[in-house]
């Protein structure tokens, strides 16, 4: 029997084991997934192939970035298919054709900036595009702000950093962009989504989140945001429920609509999520989940050792 999540009209069923991976071949952990107009999906993950790509049938395409990634953070494809891929252990972001061909790079290969000197990049996690093609990079983990760049690369803006005011950040994780020009950052570690205008001047606010690590919006104006959220990440609170991790969808205003899973904590089985990193909707409105699984699970469970085979990516197919 399938596994359902949500309820009403947001209700998915669960598909084990969708991506077909030629034999001898794994993900490790998808740090990132994203899908092309044709609907084609594009796995960011940490194995030794960095970008897989499927059609919607889970049948294996191509793979390309072998040598060139250090360490797959996140992904978005724009409205031409190119892909902005930000790779968080070489400070960089790639903009990439859909065959692995590189157009731009933005950051200096293997060179983070110093920690936390608002200098792009250290560490830098997910880029968004505004409508009219501006760059938005989220960095990250050893700064707390957000830089704004030119389609060809230059710097514009620069705003942020660390703290837990308005317009400041504990792990800026994930970011994206609506059709409005807002902009919507994974404040991480201050469980908050913060929302920006187009120049960096703060706006809102959405609160009532753990940890909010993935970022989804879908196109078109007033659509939903989907948000993955971490579970805890101390053993004190380890086991308590209602805290992740799982998939959240609100409304572009933050009212939430839905939540998928998370209120039994983690598990492996069909339905459950260990670490859901990234995010991506496609035409049809089904979900991919990629998880950092692995990297999760010390955390996790800090007292077992890691299964041989842990999953990290799943699809949710929408229900009609």
């Amino acid at each position: 029997m399938s596994v359902i999540l949500g309820s009403g009209e947001h209700r998915y069923r669960v598909v084990e084991d969708w991506a077909k991976l030629p034999d001898g071949w794994s993900f490790r952990d998808v740090a990132a997934v994203a899908t092309d107009s044709r609907d084609n999906v594009y796995v960011f993950n940490r194995g030794e192939h960095p970008m897989m790509v499927f059609d919607r049938d889970g049948n294996f395409l191509r793979s390309w970035g072998e040598g060139l990634f250090r360490r797959a953070h996140g992904l978005h494809i724009g409205a031409d298919d190119r892909l902005y891929c930000t790779d968080d252990g070489d400070h960089t972001v790639r903009v990439c054709d859909g065959d692995g061909k590189v157009h731009l790079t933005i950051g200096v290969p293997g060179k983070p900036t110093p920690y936390m000197s608002g200098e792009p990049f250290h560490r830098c996690t997910h880029t968004a595009l505004s409508p009219n093609g501006d760059i938005y990079v989220s960095d990250g983990y050893g700064n707390s702000c957000v830089h704004k760049y030119a389609p060809d690369g230059r710097l514009l803006k620069t705003w942020g950093g660390p703290g837990t005011d308005p317009g400041q950040f504990n792990i800026v994780h994930n970011i994206c962009c609506d059709a409005d020009g807002w902009v919507y950052v994974a404040d991480r570690e201050n469980h908050r989504v913060q929302v920006f205008g187009g120049d960096g001047a703060y706006e809102t606010q959405w609160n009532n989140l753990h940890r909010p690590c993935g970022l989804f919006m879908c196109a078109g104006r007033h659509q939903h945001c989907y948000i993955g959220e971490l579970g805890p990440g101390m053993p004190v609170n380890r086991n308590m429920p209602n805290l992740g991790p799982r998939i959240s969808i609100v409304t572009h205003e933050g009212k939430l609509v839905a939540r998928l899973g998370g209120e039994e904590g983690p598990g492996l089985t069909a339905g459950k999520f260990q670490a859901p990193h990234g995010i991506a909707v496609d035409g049809r409105g089904d979900i991919y989940v990629g998880e950092v699984a692995y990297t999760n699970w010390p955390s996790t469970y800090p007292d077992k050792p890691v299964p041989a085979h842990v999953r990290t990516l799943q699809k949710l197919v929408k229900v009609s």
